[in-house]
């Protein structure tokens, strides 16, 4: 009886065992993340460093993902949501975070990809699609920031003939690794000249900014439809000023960075003016060296306004940034950031316009940490710093976007708006017209990926040749769906391990072929 008695209780053992295991987490689990998270800028000709659309592609970098996300450094997102909410938040979820965590923590599998989802396709540099009605480019610069930095300004004639209102644009750069920001205003009188110095920090003529391009900023969309119909103004014969950034160490470097504008047509009417504004400076900052300072700024609204976007802006050694508006009694968010990263920064646009009553002071605090213990600092050791437009001195300047106010504006869904917009809507991605196929790592040691997509799921046979063309090994002979990620561990179809050298992949599926070299080296 005891012997029954041990058998059925490890019998429930195992079983208990069976469900309570956690099953292992592989890429397929993670991928929806990276597609939804950080493809947007991780990927081929994007603003990302490396590009994260397949398996192949995010495996070495499993370490370094798992350390900026603990870190919070990525995705990267400055404003506190827990302070206002903006359209197009980068965030990731504790849920999301902790399984990609968990999937390096577990060696960052590969898994079954060809159960991972289809991957974004991204074709183009622009993110607002279909025709603009005025392109503006810079003529090609080349960058003469050697040791420090280069502010050129360059003014481009609009060649408009008649008022035109803008209901988007986009700034795109030429050179995303060098462009650090630019900023885009409209010179009214058209007398603006361009300053190539690598000192123009100021922007010439009589300037009215629309706005500006840091890296992970995106286009600006105004919202073109009921209940609210709103535009920039740009005067017949204007000229577009960009001043641009270019960072110590790109001399030698060429750019071209051009703008995109959309207009409304000229037949639309009751569009309401936005204006752009930058309430809140301090030019008398001075920063001692090993010392923390906070300096503010304030303005008092003369009228009521409806505040579409806040940009605030500072240097490398700010830390911190808060606006908000206050009467006495009552205050009102604008924007909190609580850890400053000035690599990432722009327009951060409301989800609905804030309203600010007139009499209302608007208020910005700053800090600033002159320290070395301020991994952005500068300065080793560190240094004085004071107001000023290089990267190497510090500003307070917050910038804001703003309608004058109408009754029912801060009710709005402006993310519904603008999200629904018709310039964001992605052209449908023609299928790949062959096999699209790559290999990690190449060289490689014990094991190597290849990775291919189909058109269409189809029979394929993924084969493997040394170099006189002989067949070694058949690494599938079946129907295969549109991705897949096949493994070869450098063994022949006996399961002996080859010799090292350079061997072929060869895929076929139906009429289509592809092919390639792989090297195996010796450990």
């Amino acid at each position: 009886m005891k012997k029954y008695s041990l058998l059925i209780a490890l019998s429930y053992q195992l079983l208990a065992n069976s469900f309570g295991a956690k099953a292992q987490i592989t890429y397929k689990d993670v991928a929806p993340i990276f597609y939804s998270r950080c493809t947007s800028c991780h990927h081929n000709g994007g603003i990302g460093f490396m590009p994260l659309i397949d398996y192949s592609q995010t495996k070495p970098y499993a370490a370094i993902i798992k350390s900026y996300l603990q870190q919070g450094l990525m995705p990267p997102w400055s404003p506190d949501t827990t302070y206002c909410r903006f359209i197009g938040e980068r965030t990731i979820t504790s849920l999301e975070k902790n399984k990609i965590i968990a999937w390096v923590d577990s060696g960052a599998t590969a898994g079954d990809t060809t159960k991972a989802p289809l991957a974004p396709v991204y074709t183009s540099a622009y993110r607002l699609h279909g025709t603009p009605d005025l392109v503006l480019r810079i003529p090609a610069y080349t960058s003469t920031a050697t040791t420090v930095d280069n502010y050129i300004c360059v003014a481009l004639p609009s060649g408009l003939s008649i008022d035109r209102i803008i209901r988007a644009f986009e700034i795109v750069p030429g050179n995303e690794a060098i462009v650090h920001h630019v900023v885009v205003s409209i010179d009214t009188t058209a007398t603006a000249v361009s300053d190539l110095s690598g000192f123009c920090y100021t922007m010439p003529g009589s300037n009215i900014g629309i706005g500006g391009y840091a890296p992970g900023a995106g286009p600006t969309i105004f919202p073109g439809k009921f209940p609210l119909i709103c535009g920039m103004r740009i005067k017949a014969g204007s000229k577009i000023v960009l001043q641009i950034h270019y960072p110590a160490g790109t001399a030698g470097q060429k750019d071209s960075s051009q703008v995109r504008f959309f207009f409304y047509p000229t037949t639309t009417t009751n569009v309401r003016q936005v204006f752009s504004v930058t309430p809140l400076q301090n030019w008398s900052l001075n920063i001692p060296a090993d010392s923390i300072k906070t300096f503010t700024a304030s303005y008092t609204n003369p009228i009521t306004a409806s505040v579409f976007a806040a940009f605030p802006h500072q240097h490398q050694v700010g830390v911190s940034i808060t606006n908000y508006a206050y009467s006495g009694i009552d205050t009102i968010p604008l924007i909190r950031i609580n850890k400053w990263n000035f690599h990432w920064q722009g327009f951060y646009t409301y989800k609905k316009m804030v309203k600010v009553p007139a009499g209302y002071t608007m208020f910005a605090t700053h800090t600033y940490d002159n320290t070395a213990s301020n991994p952005n600092n500068p300065n080793s050791p560190p240094q004085t710093i004071i107001a000023g437009f290089n990267t190497a001195n510090e500003m307070l300047f917050d910038s804001f976007l703003f309608l004058p106010y109408q009754n029912g504006d801060d009710t709005i869904d402006i993310q519904k708006l603008i999200n629904g917009d018709t310039l964001l809507a992605v052209p449908t991605e023609k299928a790949p017209s062959g096999i699209v196929a790559s290999t990690f790592p190449n060289p490689f040691n014990d094991q190597v990926h290849i990775t291919f997509q189909l058109p269409l799921p189809a029979f394929t046979t993924v084969s493997i040749y040394d170099i006189q063309g002989r067949l070694v090994k058949t690494l599938a002979g079946r129907k295969m769906n549109t991705s897949n990620d096949l493994i070869w561990d450098g063994t022949s179809s006996e399961g002996v391990k080859l010799n090292a050298g350079i061997y072929l992949y060869n895929i076929v599926s139906g009429k289509l072929r592809s092919s390639g070299k792989i090297m195996m080296s010796a450990k």
